[in-house]
């Protein structure tokens, strides 16, 4: 028979690429893994990994129980969730991870009115920048995670995570108040060419947006300055120190910088929520997502979602 604790393991190392990492993520050591890991080839019969140098790879065969275990532990969490809330009556703790502009906008004005219609939910809310929300939310560090669309996202067809779309938000370009591009109704993204640029760190999405955009109107931008903080960016653009592109809602007082929509295409940012598959039908979990989609169709967005 097999251990379910044990596929949670295989699981762990298949996400993180090494025995010291998935030990990190269980709270166990590596020898621990290690133990599970062959009493789960024992169990199987089959050599579910093979060492390459250092690191080990998943066989075959381990990719293939990989595809059933994760069947098995969303069933797992359902049958946890049915007897969590028949012994609590659908009250409880859920963490949520986000980043920093879906907390303001969306996770904190959603909590006040979950206190109203939710009164047995008890939010605890993580800032989680980048894909950092959805690593999160694999680990079993929280149960909801608000995160952006990117190249580094899950693909469209990995069940584990069920998300739902909240809203689309256009880019803006950020100018020194004196820039030529200033003045114009929307903003030509090739006029931008020979500027100097401020842009996000390595690693956030809104990064790969921005080159993105820039690569389609035919230009690298020459990056100078770097901030993953808009309020920082808006105070170098408004001291001449560059541009920058940011979401629309990111930055609402942008103090002498100018903000200025841009000509099509529009470069957007795409935001979810996402759960585990094995707890998309949680009362408490869908209650929070209906308040999350609920305040994000109010936002004064100038696209639709």
């Amino acid at each position: 028979m097999i251990e379910v604790r044990r596929l949670r393991v295989l699981r762990a190392l298949a996400d993180h690429g090494t025995v010291t990492a998935a030990a990190e993520v269980l709270h166990l050591t590596p020898s621990a893994v290690s133990q599970q890991l062959a009493a789960l080839e024992s169990e199987v019969g089959q050599e579910l990994l093979e060492r390459r140098g250092r690191r080990v790879a998943i066989t075959s065969a381990g990719r293939l129980l990989l595809t059933h275990a994760d069947t098995i532990l969303a069933d797992v969490e359902r049958a946890e969730d049915a007897m969590r809330l028949y012994a609590e009556g659908a009250t409880g703790e859920l963490r949520v991870a986000a980043f920093a502009t879906a907390i303001s906008l969306l996770v904190a004005p959603s909590l006040a009115q979950l206190r109203a219609s939710t009164p047995g939910l008890r939010l605890v809310v993580r800032d989680a920048e980048g894909h950092q929300g959805i690593t999160q939310l694999l680990d079993g560090e929280v149960e909801l995670a608000v995160a952006v669309e990117h190249r580094g996202s899950l693909r469209s067809d990995d069940h584990r995570v069920t998300r739902i779309p909240l809203y689309a938000e256009p880019f803006v370009a950020l100018l020194p108040a004196g820039h030529p591009a200033a003045v114009d109704a929307a903003v030509d993204l090739a006029k931008l060419a020979d500027d100097d640029w401020i842009m996000t760190s390595i690693g956030n999405p809104i990064r790969d947006v921005v080159l993105l955009a820039c690569e389609q109107a035919g230009f690298a931008p020459r990056i100078t300055h770097h901030s993953d903080d808009f309020s920082a960016v808006a105070a170098l653009a408004a001291a001449g120190a560059g541009v920058s592109l940011v979401p629309q809602l990111a930055l609402p007082h942008p103090g002498t910088a100018v903000l200025r929509p841009l000509a099509p295409p529009t470069p957007t940012r795409r935001v979810y929520a996402a759960t585990r598959t094995g707890r998309a039908d949680h009362p408490l979990i869908k209650a929070t997502i209906s308040a999350l989609s609920e305040t994000a169709a109010a936002l004064p967005l100038s696209t639709a979602k």
